[in-house]
C-alpha cells in the first residue's frame, strides 16, 4: 500500500468520490490511483478555478469537497480560491502536493513554505509527517472544516508520501460526527420574541446561516406564525422566494433602493445568520435608526455585537433557534401589522417601477436595465444563476428575482470577480438536467477565460452572458465621478463569442435589444456551452450609485 492508495481509501471511507484538480508532477501517483478506482476527476485550467468550483460545490452540498493542486506555483495560484472559500465559510479540503521531504533543506525546485501561506485563509492547515498519517490528517481536516462555522482547511502532502510504500503503523481517522445543534436557552428565545412582539416596525434579515443550517422550512413557518416582513441576502436568496407575500427582496441597500426607506424606520431587526457587515452599513445610520434594537442569532459567537451594540445576541444553530422561536410564537398566528406591510409593499413597488422605467430605453448600445428586462422574459423556468461582479451584473441582481434556494450563487464576501465561471461549472455539475446561466462582464470574464475550455471538455451546457461595455465599468464610473478622470479602465470590445467558438462551444454577438430573446432561447435549446456577447453601454448601476454616495459622505 502506498500513501496515494491510502489517501484514496480514506476519501472513499469519508464518502468522497470526486476530486477537483489541475494536474502537476506532485500529483501523478495520487491522480493515477484515483482514476483506477473510478473517482470522478474534474480537471480545470487554473488552480484558483479548481478551488472556486469546489467552494461552490461545498456551499451547495453543505459538506466537504476535496481539491488537489501541485506544489509551488500551483499552491500559490490556489490561494485566492482558498481565501474566497474562507470568507464564504465553505468546507473545502484543499490539498497541495510538494517536493519530496528527502530533499529538504536544499534549493529544490518549487520548494516554498506552503502551510504558513495557507494558514491565514483557512480554519486549519497542516502536513503529515509520514504516509501512514494521511488517514488521520484527512479525518481531522473533515472535522475542522465542518465544526462550528464551516470553512476551508489545507493539507500539504509531499510527493514522496504519496509515492512511498506504507511501512509503519497507519494512524486511523476518526469517522465524522454530526455537528452539535447548539440550541439556545429558553430565556434567550423569550427575550427575542418579546422584543419582536413589542416592535411597531420589525423586519427580519436572513443571511447565509439560514442556508448552512438548512433552516428554510423553519423560517417559512416562522413567517407564517408571525407575519413579519423578510429581506434576504447572500446564500439565503431564494430560501424564501421573492414572490412570497412576506418577502421584500434583497436586504442589500446597494441593489434594493426600497431598503433605504424601509430600514431607517425599523425599530427591531432580527438578524438570522448574517454578519452585520458592510452590506448592512455595519448597522450604522446610513441604513438604520440609532435607536433600532438588533436581535442577532449566529453559530459563531464572536460575531454577536461585533459591529455595533445589540439588544440580544444568541449563539446558536439557526435551525434549533427557529424551531424554538416557532414554539414560543404560539399556535395562533400573530395579527399582521397591515399598515407596516402596506408601506413596505409601496416602497418595493416604487423601486420596481423605477427599474421598469429605465428598461424602456431602446437606444443603442443596449442599456443594461433594458437588457435584463428582456432576459427575464426569455429565461427558462427553474433557472440557476452564477453571478459575477461588476456594474453590468449589478443591474441584473437588482432586477431579476430569486425564487429557489441554492440557485443564486454569488462571489462571496471577498468579491472575487471572475470566479462565477468556475462557480457555474460546479452549479451545472450539481444540477445536470437544469438550466444554468452565468452572468458576467468583459472585465470579470478575463480572469478565468480558459475555463470556457473546461465547460466544453466536460460538456456542460452553461449559457454565459457577457455584458461587453469595453471597460472596467464600476471603476470607470467611480473614478469619473470622484476623481474627474479615468485611468486603466478601458478595454476593447473583444468578440468573446468567437473565443468560445474557438474552444469548441457556440456563441453569438448581440447588438440590438430585439436579438436578446431569440438568442437566449437558442442558447438554452442547444444544450451546449454557449456564450452571448452582449454589447451594452456603460450605465451607472444602483450598486455604483450607492458606492459613490458612501464615498462622498
Amino acid at each position: 500500500m502506498t500513501g496515494a492508495s491510502l489517501f484514496i481509501d480514506t476519501l472513499a471511507a469519508l464518502g468522497i468520490r470526486e476530486i477537483y484538480t489541475l494536474v502537476g508532477d506532485h500529483l501523478n501517483e495520487v491522480l493515477s490511483e484515483a482514476g483506477k478506482r473510478g473517482f470522478d476527476i474534474v480537471d480545470f485550467r487554473h488552480e484558483s478555478g479548481v478551488v472556486h468550483a469546489a467552494d461552490a460545490v461545498g456551499r451547495l452540498r453543505r459538506k466537504p469537497v476535496v481539491t488537489l493542486v501541485t506544489g509551488g506555483p500551483g499552491h500559490t495560484n490556489s490561494l485566492t480560491g482558498l481565501a474566497t472559500a474562507y470568507q464564504a465559510c465553505s468546507p473545502v479540503i484543499a490539498v497541495s502536493g510538494a517536493p519530496s521531504t528527502a530533499l529538504g533543506g536544499r534549493q529544490v525546485f518549487q520548494v516554498i513554505d506552503q502551510v504558513p501561506m495557507a494558514a491565514p485563509v483557512c480554519k486549519w492547515a497542516a502536513t503529515p509527517a509520514s504516509a501512514g498519517q494521511i488517514p488521520y490528517y484527512l479525518g481531522r481536516a473533515w472535522q475542522e472544516a465542518t465544526t462550528g462555522r464551516m470553512g476551508p482547511v489545507h493539507l500539504t502532502i509531499p510527493v514522496n508520501l504519496f509515492e512511498s510504500a506504507v511501512t509503519g503503523p497507519v494512524l486511523p481517522f476518526q469517522p465524522p460526527s454530526a455537528p452539535a445543534e447548539a440550541a439556545p436557552s429558553a430565556a434567550e428565545i423569550e427575550r427575542a420574541m418579546a422584543l419582536l412582539r413589542s416592535a411597531r416596525h420589525p423586519i427580519v434579515i436572513a443571511g447565509s446561516g439560514v442556508w448552512w443550517s438548512d433552516a428554510g422550512a423553519e423560517l417559512k413557518e416562522f413567517l407564517r406564525r408571525t407575519s413579519l416582513p423578510l429581506y434576504t441576502v447572500t446564500m439565503a436568496r431564494g430560501v424564501v422566494p421573492d414572490s412570497h407575500r412576506l418577502c421584500f427582496g434583497y436586504a442589500d441597500g446597494a441593489l434594493n433602493k426600497a431598503v433605504h426607506r424601509a430600514f431607517p424606520q425599523a425599530d427591531a431587526v432580527l438578524l438570522l445568520g448574517k454578519r452585520l457587515d458592510y452590506r448592512l452599513a455595519l448597522g450604522g445610520q446610513r441604513l438604520f435608526s440609532p435607536s433600532v434594537k438588533f436581535i442577532q442569532i449566529d453559530i459563531h459567537g464572536p460575531e454577536l455585537g461585533n459591529a455595533r451594540p445589540i439588544e440580544a445576541g444568541i449563539h446558536a444553530n439557526l435551525k434549533s433557534a427557529l424551531r424554538m422561536m416557532n414554539e414560543a410564537a404560539g399556535k395562533k398566528p400573530w395579527p399582521a401589522n397591515a399598515a407596516w406591510l402596506r408601506t413596505l409593499r409601496k416602497y418595493r413597488s416604487e423601486w420596481s417601477a423605477e427599474l421598469a422605467s429605465l428598461a424602456q430605453d431602446r437606444s443603442a448600445p443596449i442599456h443594461p436595465a433594458a437588457f435584463f428586462a428582456e432576459l427575464g422574459k426569455a429565461l427558462p423556468p427553474n433557472i440557476l444563476y452564477a453571478w459575477d461582479g461588476g456594474d453590468f451584473i449589478h443591474w441584473g441582481r437588482a432586477t431579476l428575482p430569486a425564487e429557489r434556494a441554492g440557485t443564486w450563487l454569488r462571489l462571496g464576501p471577498l468579491g472575487t470577480i471572475g470566479s462565477a465561471l468556475p462557480n457555474s461549472i460546479a452549479l451545472q455539475r450539481e444540477f445536470p438536467s437544469e438550466p444554468v446561466v452565468m452572468i458576467t462582464g468583459d472585465g470579470s470574464l478575463g480572469f478565468y477565460l480558459a475555463e470556457l475550455d473546461t465547460l466544453v471538455r466536460h460538456n456542460l451546457p452553461v449559457v454565459v452572458i457577457v455584458g461587453n461595455d469595453a471597460g472596467w465599468g464600476l471603476e470607470r464610473e467611480l473614478q469619473g465621478e470622484l476623481q474627474g478622470t479615468t485611468v486603466a479602465c478601458e478595454l476593447r470590445r473583444s468578440r468573446y463569442d468567437l473565443i468560445m467558438q474557438g474552444f469548441g462551444g457556440r456563441g453569438e454577438n448581440i447588438e440590438k435589444l430585439a436579438q436578446v430573446g431569440p438568442a437566449v432561447r437558442r442558447a438554452f435549446a442547444s444544450r451546449r456551452p454557449y456564450l452571448l456577447n452582449v454589447n451594452v453601454r456603460g450605465a451607472r448601476s444602483p450598486f455604483t450609485q450607492w458606492q459613490i454616495g458612501g464615498k462622498k459622505t
